[in-house]
């Protein structure tokens, strides 16, 4: 069954670092930004595994919200 999970990526020096605030401790990272997204769906995946049913739909069904906010600086 396909589900959805949010993926946070962000750029540095070394390529991109990805993770999905649903799943603590999932993360992965890449040299371009499609191999990140790549490597960040195979750990969800992997990570999907070890959990029992209920405790994904659980997890994925968590309200991740993200917004900017405006600060002086």
């Amino acid at each position: 069954m396909a589900r959805k999970a949010s993926v946070i990526i962000e750029k540095d020096e070394h390529g991109y670092y990805a993770w999905c605030p649903e799943l603590k401790g999932c993360q992965s990272q890449g040299a371009s930004l499609e191999e990140a997204l790549a490597n960040i769906r195979e750990a969800i995946e992997l990570y999907l595994e070890t959990l029992p049913p209920d405790e994904r739909d659980v997890l994925l069904s968590q309200e991740i919200l993200t917004t900017a906010v405006e600060v002086n600086a």
